[in-house]
Formats: structure tokens, C-alpha cells, sequence
């Protein structure tokens, strides 16, 4: 399938930007970031080169679990703004070739949503179907709880009607019984409604969680209109989206094994969600970045399962949760927090660590851009989370995954230009220490050519040229040295070759690269350079932390 065939599937060449309105940018100067402040940051990330915008939720909440915990699913929380200032921010995006996807809550609800007040008013209530109810004490479910810290158990007993409801996350936030057609058919509506206010498509929080819920609470034998396969409901949203907006996508947040995310993306027919984050690579980088050697990367990239070519893998080195390292070895993992997060303030839920990379890597700016340019070059689509081309830092201080919710660092000062208002009438305070403000920030690296802001836009810039890293075909390559990754990416009659050196050492690597002879040629992308091409192995030198993107075709048939 020729990419030039398909640019309905603008997501295989995206380049996706994760924000959150609340820190970003602050227009009113009451302390909390907003939509008018988003909408001024707009043309920064046409700048930047991103070319797709993820909003974390900005929907009416108590405000509990981050906002992820929603009242009103139709709504904008008035802290933000309003329907207005949402068209306008979409409108602008689009009008810069940005596409704006949104979160997609449909696992659970905030306890104060208008169906949870009614549905624990009493057994007969018509919402009371709207969640999973038993009567009966549940059995020691301690082992099933998402946040460890702050629950024991997955169902909590509602005194009013003596009864238990299910909750996988907080139990502020009761699950959703989507094996009930009255919630799919709400779920429809809510998607309708933002696809029609401009929304491009949703990043679907905790995926796994929701379709357990079908399991757990259905089917019933005799409805036949609750489905037999819980993964029904989402070939149902697939297909009521394609309906609705052709091009349309979902991201799903589905942290399991690579074998069984086959399952997620709807096996063959690949009519379930379109793209997926990548855990399982993502946990492997992190191992290999600590052992400085290639291999965890390799097993990684070699375990995806082939997936229909309509669908994609979501890259990334961090996202706005604790920076899970649950899918590794308690000895992987151990080994990673030995390299990144020693000291217990740094590690989360014993499975995770609550810092972003540039800390972790001790600031090194060498191998800071040695891991991002290995996450951009991965097959798939890279996203990146806001602060992130900066360099931004962890507040430790702050609890649990709030530490790396901080506000976007624009200027240095007090208050990181993120607002007008005093720190104290922030919505968090900013990074401390040596990666806060006044040492990291926008301003001062926006126009300085040697900053991590310009190799990030530059590096944006070489991947939206390079669609054989978003369609093409992977095929790992040896290049002698354990501490060298060496892949290539082929598409029609090019291909692009990556080679990261995860070690600190200089190295040079021979790599046998196929159909490299005279009839060829190579350019290297970051240098805009040609290459001399002989028949045989490629002969690389490589610094320590060093890089190289180079592209293979036919001679007078690539463009530096």
C-alpha cells in the first residue's frame, strides 16, 4: 500500500503533542492555565513541527484524579473556558494543519456525574444499570487495584443501598457498565457530538479495564442486544466513527503484552482501535538505555505482532502517568531504578518512576538527544509530552504522578511565564532546581541554535520527511557492536536506515546493508550530506551517544 494512496491515514506520518490546558499556558491570570492561552500557543507548535495536538480532559470535574475523573461528558470546565474557546483553539489548529484528538473517558465516571447521583439512590433507579453492582461481599481484590497507595480493593460498599459497585481506578471514580446498550448508545453520543464540534479523533483512556467491564458484568443470556465478544463495543465505536468521520482515529492506552494488543487493534481486520501506545518497546528502551546495549530493543521490536496496515504503533518515552516499568523482570525493573530512580521519592507504586528523562540521564545533553532521536526513528508514530523539547524536569516533591504535571516553562521567573499571577496562586508550582525555569525554558532556548528545543524541531522536521518510518517494513540489522541499535525502515523504492549508539564509549560499526552497490545512493538526513556508497557493508564511526539517519535509494531519486 503506497503511502501516497492513503493520506486518509494521516496518523501513520503524525507527530503527536500531549498537553494539558490547565499548565500550559495561563491568559486570564487567575493561576490555571486555559483555552484563550492555548489558542496564543497554537503557531508555537506549528513552529515546533507538530502536526497533531492531544488534550488531556478538559471536561467539568471535582477535579479529584486530575480531571480523568468527568461529571459532564458534553461539557468544558469553566476553570478552562468554554464551547467557544474549544471551536476556537480546533479552528486554529486546523488552520495551521494541526489535528486536535481529545480523551475518551469511557471506563469509568466521576461519583459526582449526574447517572452515579441517581443510580446509588436506589436499586431500582434507571441508571442503576449505568455501573456494575453486586450484592454480595466481594471476595480480596487488593491485588487488582490500579493505585496501591490509595485503595485496597476494587469494589466499595454504597450505604445507602448496602450494595458494592465496581471501580478498577479510584473509588471516587465507579466504572461504567458498557455491557449495558443504554451506556454504548451514551458513548455513541459523546463521541458524535465532539466529532462534530471538530474533534479528529480520541486517545481511550485505560482500554483493558473497559472492556473487562463487559466481561464482568455481562452478557446477559437472554438480551441479545449485549454482546457475546467484549470486544464488540469497540468494533461498534469503530465503525460508528467511520461513519460519522472518515478519518477519524483512536489511540488506546492498552498496557498489556504485545501478543494480546493483536486482540485491541481487531486482529486481521484491524477494525477495533487504529493506533496503540507501545508499552512493552517503551519499558525496553528504558532497560536498554540503563544497560547501554541494544538487545532488550531488539527482542521488542522483533515481538510486535504484524498489524493490519490501516493501524499504527504510538511511540513514546514519556507520557503524564508514572513512567510504568511493570511488563519488565523485578530484576529489569530493579535495574532500571538502580540507573534512574535509586531513591524511594523517585519510584512510584513499586512498578514505576515518577521523573522525566532529562533528569534521569543526569542532564547529559549528548544522550538526551541520542534518545529522542531513537524514540523519532522507531517504526510507528513518536509523541512527545508537552515540556519535553525543552528538557523539562520532575517536581519530586509533588505527590505521585503530579510530579511531571507541572507548568509549561516559557520564560524563567517565579512564575515560568506560564501566568501573570504570583506563585502562590498557581495551579502548581513550577520544576525546582536546576531543571526549573530559570535554567530550562522556551525562551531562551527558542533562537539558540545549539539548544535540545532546535534539535527537536529539527529532528520534527526530518521525521514528517521520512513516511518509511510510518509505513514501512522494519528489519533489524547486526552492526557487531552490543551496544549499537542498527534498523532499517523500507517503503516502495527507498528506505531509511537508523543507527543509535546507546554506550558511552566512540565505536565504529560495520553494517551489511542489502542492495547498497553503485546503482545506489545514500544521503544522511541530519546532515543533509551524501554518502560515498561502495558495494558491501556500510562503515560507521560513531561517537559516544552518537546517531545517524541515513536514507538508500536509487541514484538521482532522493532529495537531502
Amino acid at each position: 500500500m503506497r503511502a501516497t494512496q492513503t493520506s486518509d491515514l494521516w496518523w501513520k506520518s503524525a507527530v503527536i503533542y500531549c498537553l494539558d490546558i490547565e499548565t500550559y499556558l495561563d491568559a486570564d491570570g487567575d493561576g490555571t492555565g486555559d483555552l484563550a492561552g492555548l489558542a496564543e500557543r497554537i503557531d508555537y507548535l506549528a513552529e515546533l513541527g507538530v502536526n497533531c495536538l492531544w488534550l488531556m480532559p478538559f471536561y467539568p470535574s471535582p477535579d479529584r484524579d486530575d480531571g480523568y475523573d468527568v461529571k459532564d461528558f458534553f461539557g468544558v470546565d469553566g476553570r478552562l473556558g468554554d464551547h467557544g474557546r474549544l471551536v476556537e483553539v480546533i479552528r486554529t489548529a486546523h488552520d495551521r494543519g494541526i489535528r486536535v484528538i481529545a480523551d475518551l473517558i469511557v471506563n469509568h465516571t466521576s461519583d459526582q456525574h449526574p447517572w452515579f447521583r441517581a443510580a446509588r439512590s436506589s436499586t431500582t433507579n434507571r441508571y442503576r444499570d449505568y455501573y456494575v453492582w453486586r450484592d454480595s461481599e466481594p471476595p480480596d481484590t487488593s491485588d487488582q487495584v490500579v493505585f496501591p497507595d490509595e485503595e485496597d480493593s476494587i469494589w466499595t460498599k454504597d450505604d445507602k443501598t448496602g450494595e458494592w459497585y465496581l471501580h478498577h481506578f479510584y473509588r471516587h471514580q465507579p466504572d461504567l457498565n458498557v455491557a449495558n446498550p443504554a451506556v454504548r448508545d451514551e458513548i455513541m453520543r459523546v463521541i458524535g457530538f465532539w466529532l462534530e464540534l471538530g474533534i479528529d479523533g480520541f486517545r481511550v483512556d485505560a482500554v483493558p479495564f473497559f472492556i473487562e467491564d463487559v466481561e464482568t458484568s455481562g452478557p446477559a443470556d437472554n438480551d441479545p442486544a449485549v454482546p457475546s465478544d467484549p470486544h464488540h463495543i469497540l468494533k461498534e465505536i469503530r465503525a460508528f466513527m467511520a461513519r460519522r468521520k472518515g478519518n477519524a482515529m483512536m489511540l488506546g492506552e492498552v498496557n498489556i503484552p504485545h501478543k494480546q494488543q493483536l486482540e485491541y487493534f481487531g486482529g486481521d481486520a484491524g477494525d477495533e482501535l487504529t493506533m496503540m501506545f507501545d508499552f512493552v518497546t517503551m519499558q525496553a528502551t528504558y532497560l536498554a538505555l540503563a544497560r547501554m546495549e541494544a538487545a532488550p530493543i531488539v527482542t521488542a521490536l522483533q515481538g510486535r505482532p504484524r498489524i493490519h496496515q490501516a493501524c499504527q504503533w504510538a511511540n513514546f518515552l514519556r507520557n503524564h502517568d508514572e513512567l510504568t516499568l511493570d511488563k519488565l523482570s523485578d530484576d529489569e525493573r530493579q535495574e532500571v531504578f538502580d540507573a534512574f530512580g535509586p531513591e524511594p521519592e523517585m519510584q512510584l507504586f513499586g512498578r514505576g518512576l515518577k521523573r522525566r528523562l532529562p533528569p534521569m540521564l543526569a542532564g547529559d545533553p549528548r544522550r538526551i538527544r541520542m534518545a529522542y532521536s531513537l524514540m523519532f526513528s522507531l517504526p510507528g508514530t513518536p509523541t512527545l509530552y508537552y515540556g519535553e523539547e525543552i528538557g523539562m524536569g520532575e517536581d519530586l516533591e509533588a505527590e505521585g504522578r503530579m510530579a511531571v504535571r507541572t507548568p509549561m516553562q516559557w520564560a524563567s521567573g517565579p512564575s515560568a511565564g506560564f501566568s501573570s499571577a504570583p506563585p502562590s496562586r498557581l495551579i502548581q508550582r513550577p520544576v525546582p532546581g536546576g531543571f526549573g525555569p530559570d535554567h530550562v525554558n522556551v525562551k531562551d532556548q527558542r533562537h539558540d541554535p545549539d539548544s535540545l528545543w532546535t534539535f527537536m524541531r529539527e529532528i520534527i522536521s526530518v521525521r514528517r520527511t521520512c513516511p518509511e518510518l510510518g509505513w514501512g517494513e522494519v528489519t533489524m540489522l547486526d552492526s557487531g557492536s552490543p551496544q549499537v541499535l542498527a534498523h532499517r525502515c523500507d517503503l516502495d523504492e527507498s528506505a531509511v536506515i537508523a543507527v543509535h549508539n546507546l554506550g558511552a564509549e566512540p565505536v565504529s560499526v560495520s553494517v551489511d546493508i542489502e542492495g547498497l552497490d553503485d546503482g545506489m545512493e545514500v544521503v544522511d538526513l541530519l546532515e543533509r550530506d551524501g554518502l560515498p556508497v561502495e558495494s558491501g557493508p556500510l562503515e560507521l564511526a560513531l561517537p559516544g551517544y552518537g546517531f545517524q539517519w541515513l536514507r538508500l535509494g536509487g541514484k538521482g531519486q532522493l532529495g537531502a
